[in-house]
């Protein structure tokens, strides 16, 4: 089966073909560094990561950039408020975003470029903006005049009787529908304070939108594969970066557009501006694993809203444990030999999971394909099958789609020399059919987080509740 995205631009599903055979350019809306990033960011970013890892399990090769905004409104309005320099202030809160990012396992992209590191790219897209007639300026700012665009606001599916020709807006963030000439260089006011560069456009600072352009096309090219961000981005922001970048190239921005919907709260969205946010430390001081929170964020489709309650993060910790439970088993295996059946099991396992990963990342159905497999494999456990070559075989299936999940652990698990002591004691009670005995032991074992389980192969032991990490 083709693989297949669904593209906001189109609003329909599209089979992918990168520009370049094998290869895929694909560009991430990162976050503004004024703050931690927040669990609701971080669905974005899993969600991301989910297609990278597919993409590079289908062969591709992938060069992605990721951006950090580290100036624009809020980054200088913040540091100026604990009175340090630009960069101190976003430093502190890039390196908590790569410790976060590390965390959840995501796996690093090839370019982290920074805004304040890439003015002269941004003043020279201007300047061609400016050359081709979609600029004017007011007040020493540079605005983008968004009736030069004659396709302007077809990614958000704006009605272009809406727009407000001749109105300008010089804030980096503005509401839906409320479309307006956007500022592409603002000049110098002291509210900005010593937060400015000297250039050919004048004084002044670039406008966030410009950003994104400037830097996706330094590393990506003119035209890439995909863009990617959270549904918040496509206007105004992903809107204004396609005008711009088009109206300076002439040439298509991104072939691809995809979103995912946002993370909510059982009463609504989590923002920042509400205040109604969690971030990753928080949910590591209350116990929670990192494994924990990739799996509560991959596990629903990434268009489909996330609703977020106490119970999430305990549900996928259970879900992992089970998982966690499942590779033991297999690592202790010793039964009888499944034969053809088995590989036949594995082999439709992989080709469920991969048609429906190929069916834009629909990650439900195809958790869903590895579960039913667990089940079947479970059932041949009870009745003394699955031999020690036959555990590998199926553990090295799961590690080839934990390559694209990231979320399980295959590190052999250690036991205390006193505990195994324990369980040999009370197989040899059972030995003696010393059944009081016996029970003694396991309720011990119990005490202490060991589960014990007897089959017709022997008895394994498990932790009650794994400490996932």
């Amino acid at each position: 089966m083709a693989l297949n995205f669904y593209s906001t631009m189109t609003r329909r599903k599209e089979e992918f073909r990168p520009l370049e055979p094998g290869h895929v350019r694909m560009y991430t809306c990162g976050p503004t560094v004024y703050f931690h990033a927040h669990i609701g960011n971080f669905r974005t970013y899993v969600f991301e990561d989910l297609l990278r890892r597919y993409l590079e399990y289908k062969g591709y090769r992938v060069t992605q950039v990721l951006n950090l905004t580290d100036v624009d409104d809020k980054t200088i309005r913040n540091s100026q408020k604990e009175g340090v320099s630009l960069n101190e202030f976003t430093k502190k809160y890039i390196d908590g975003f790569f410790q976060d990012l590390d965390s959840l396992n995501i796996e690093r992209a090839e370019f982290y470029p920074r805004a304040t590191e890439h003015i002269p790219e941004m003043v020279a897209l201007i300047k061609k903006l400016i050359k081709n007639g979609h600029t004017y300026q007011a007040d020493g700012s540079i605005y983008y005049r968004i009736s030069s665009f004659p396709g302007y606001g077809k990614l958000a599916g704006l009605d272009p009787s809406t727009l407000k020709v001749g109105a300008r807006v010089d804030s980096d963030e503005y509401e839906k529908e409320d479309a307006r000439d956007f500022a592409l260089w603002k000049a110098w006011t002291p509210d900005d304070g010593d937060v400015f560069w000297e250039t050919e456009l004048g004084k002044g600072r670039p406008g966030w939108h410009i950003e994104c352009s400037a830097m996706s096309m330094k590393y990506l090219g003119e035209t890439f594969d995909i863009h990617t961000g959270g549904e918040d981005n496509i206007f105004p922001h992903h809107q204004n970066e396609i005008a711009q970048s088009e109206a300076a190239t002439g040439k298509p921005f991104a072939r691809y557009w995809l979103h995912s919907r946002w993370l909510v709260l059982e009463s609504g969205k989590m923002s920042k501006s509400l205040g109604n946010f969690t971030i990753i430390p928080d949910l590591l001081e209350k116990g929670y694993s990192p494994r924990a929170m990739r799996y509560a964020l991959l596990m629903v489709h990434y268009r489909q809203r996330l609703v977020y309650g106490d119970d999430t993060l305990d549900a996928a910790s259970a879900t992992l444990e089970r998982l966690d439970n499942f590779v033991k088993t297999l690592q202790e295996a010793k039964g009888k030999d499944v034969g053809e059946p088995l590989d036949q099991l594995l082999a439709k396992t992989v080709a469920d999971f991969e048609e429906q990963m190929d069916d834009d990342l629909n990650i439900a159905p195809a958790l869903g394909a590895l579960f039913t497999m667990m089940k079947t494999v479970n059932v041949w456990f009870s009745e003394g099958k699955v031999s020690a070559a036959e555990g590998q075989k199926i553990t090295e299936m799961l590690k080839k789609l934990d390559r694209i999940l990231g979320v399980m652990t295959f590190a052999e698990d250690q036991i205390d020399k006193d505990i195994q002591g324990l369980i040999d004691q009370r197989n040899e009670a059972r030995r003696r059919k010393d059944w009081a005995e016996a029970d003694r032991i396991r309720k011990l074992l119990e005490e202490q987080g060991i589960l014990l389980q007897d089959r017709p192969d022997g008895t394994i032991w498990r932790h009650a509740k794994l400490q996932n990490s």
